[in-house]
């Protein structure tokens, strides 16, 4: 009984002196934490509170009654996307597209960061590093023009090639196997060279000694990249694919709706979750179904993030989120 007694008191001192260090903390760095202020409020408005707008997926939602008018449906809206025979298609097309765009797109960010921190000439650097960023800064509108001046059957680029090495034209547009492979390369020749700047960050971080001291036991450039360079941006790059992670079922719409369109016929390899919710609801107009199927994408990502950094925090700690 004394025993029990004694580590109830243990247990309150413990939790006394952990709110004390709470307090303690706050007030030695009030105006620190007063600079979040502005960003804290921030996402409370824009992150938090439309939250609550996810009832609308659960509803028969009436624009005239309101959210707390309209009526409660349960998961009848869910069944649009998930009772639909062309789900598995798109859901496929969804994740492996998005697969592709954040492992090449990763890869290839890495690799412009290694050769950016690696050129000797600043000028140099300067114009490719500017070359591979600028695509970024165009519209998915642009950039769809810019496609069709490539892949058109007749004059496009592409085939005036083909044709020049005496291989016939190809009509791009109506064949879907080609797409998946034309659209990674697109995302990466879009977001690439601008995702580089995180890792180039990273490594300008790395503390100079490090690479003079492998110098001096004779290290070549290569080797400086494999033990030091990759190993120092291993966090960045888990952190950023657990982000990436996190939109996985999100397909990138503006980007497929502006190179792809209405075009059924590559649809079996392009058309993912929000080219198809988007055709479906432009004919319905239900704005429940949309919510719903917001909904669907942010749990299913939740939960991938969280199962992703579960199994990071059991193998690599310090990669972890959280």
């Amino acid at each position: 009984m004394e025993r029990t007694i004694t580590y109830q008191n243990q247990s309150q001192k413990r939790e006394a002196k952990s709110k004390n260090s709470f307090f303690r903390e706050i007030r030695k760095n009030h105006l620190l934490y007063l600079l979040t202020l502005p960003g804290i409020l921030l996402i409370f408005v824009f992150a938090y509170l439309p939250i609550f707008g996810i009832a609308i997926a659960f509803q028969d939602y009436n624009p005239v009654k309101g959210v707390f008018g309209s009526a409660f449906v349960g998961f009848k809206n869910f069944r649009f996307l998930i009772g639909s025979s062309e789900i598995v298609k798109v859901l496929f097309n969804t994740v492996f597209l998005n697969l592709l765009f954040i492992l090449c797109g990763t890869i290839v960010s890495v690799s412009f960061a290694i050769m950016f921190s690696e050129l000797n000439s600043k000028k140099f650097k300067t114009i490719t590093q500017t070359m591979v960023t600028l695509p970024n800064f165009l519209s998915w509108t642009v950039v769809a023009m810019i496609v069709s001046v490539y892949f058109t059957y007749q004059g496009g680029v592409l085939n005036q090639i083909l044709n020049a090495i005496g291989f016939e034209s190809i009509i791009f547009f109506n064949e879907p196997g080609y797409w998946p492979l034309f659209l990674v390369c697109i995302k990466i020749w879009h977001g690439a060279g601008f995702g580089s700047i995180v890792y180039l960050a990273t490594i300008s971080g790395i503390n100079p000694e490090i690479y003079e001291s492998a110098s001096m036991d004779g290290a070549s450039r290569w080797k400086k990249i494999c033990y030091i360079t990759l190993p120092m941006l291993k966090p960045t790059i888990i952190l950023l694919l657990l982000l990436a992670l996190g939109g996985i079922f999100y397909g990138d719409f503006g980007m497929i709706y502006a190179i792809v369109g209405k075009n059924a016929l590559l649809y079996p390899t392009t058309d993912v979750i929000d080219t198809y919710v988007y055709r479906a609801l432009v004919d319905l107009g239900n704005v429940s179904m949309s919510a719903a199927v917001g909904v669907f994408q942010s749990f299913i990502g939740f939960m991938l993030v969280v199962t992703v950094n579960q199994i990071t925090r059991k193998y690599s700690p310090e990669s972890a989120l959280y």
